[in-house]
């Protein structure tokens, strides 16, 4: 038993301190996309040739001259739709002249599906707190029922990652709970395949109202590397209202406890 005592002390805290400090991410993790329109010329498609879902259009210039300032024609920002990205370091490396480039930026999270479209210039839009009522009722105890819609286990390992010793989730008061009846919220990965179907609505009308839900994981939000199969929905917005999209392929567990402390008001600026 002192062996076990002194072994802990010398340990010392073992679950990350964040929010109240960053939590250093790795060099190679790619988060929050840069985008430079200044460096990516007319008629240029390598980043979007390259993308294997589609996330990425690319800058172009309107043909006609009579639109536009001073007869130059309008121009079309290169973006990139971060739900549907999976994260994949394929349009930096193709890029000729680094018009994109990932930072190693965490914070992804966002409420509504269009705020996921990053273009150069734009406001960032990170996820909100849920509105007074809501916070009310889940700011101190938020518990999900998750269901894997023929997710690959990647998103469900990393969000099982956080009831770990590492992370503690429940000191924030969410967790995940083996009933619907007893869930506040539904929370779902993968690309909801059809056989899934029923089981994620059935899931989602067992829940009590009022209720949550989050689409963790490129699957989840729009189908991922599946995306366009006859056998899924590209996600879950198509049949269920969405509160929270948080994308990565899978999201590191920084970018989903980042989502859902932001949702419930515990990040400053949030």
């Amino acid at each position: 038993m002192f062996r076990a005592i002194a072994a802990r002390l010398k340990q010392g805290h073992r679950t990350t301190r964040y929010p109240a400090e960053p939590v250093p991410m790795p060099d190679r993790f790619r988060g929050y996309p840069r985008l430079d329109a200044s460096a990516c010329p007319d008629g240029c498609r390598v980043c979007a040739d390259v993308c294997p879902v589609g996330a990425i259009t690319p800058g172009t210039r309107d043909s006609d001259p009579n639109n536009g300032p001073k007869g130059l024609g309008t121009r079309e920002n290169l973006s990139i739709d971060l739900g549907k990205c999976l994260f994949c370091p394929d349009c930096s490396e193709a890029c000729p002249r680094g018009a994109i480039t990932y930072t190693n930026d965490p914070a992804l999270a966002a409420n509504r599906r269009e705020d996921l479209i990053v273009r150069p210039g734009d406001e960032r839009r990170l996820a909100q707190a849920l509105e007074q009522k809501m916070l009310s009722l889940f700011g101190r105890s938020l518990k999900f029922r998750e269901v894997s819609a023929a997710g690959c286990n990647a998103c469900e390992a990393d969000t099982n990652v956080l009831s770990t010793i590492g992370w503690d989730l429940g000191r924030f008061g969410i967790q995940f709970v083996a009933s619907p009846r007893h869930a506040d919220g539904l929370w779902v990965t993968g690309p909801v395949s059809e056989n899934m179907k029923d089981a994620l609505l059935a899931t989602y009308e067992a829940i009590p109202a009022p209720k949550i839900v989050v689409a963790c994981g490129a699957c989840a939000i729009n189908g991922g590397p599946f995306i366009d199969s006859p056998e899924v929905h590209n996600g879950v917005d198509r049949l269920l209202p969405v509160d929270l999209f948080i994308p990565g392929c899978p999201p590191h567990p920084v970018t989903i406890l980042d989502g859902l402390l932001r949702l419930l008001g515990k990040l400053e600026g949030a």
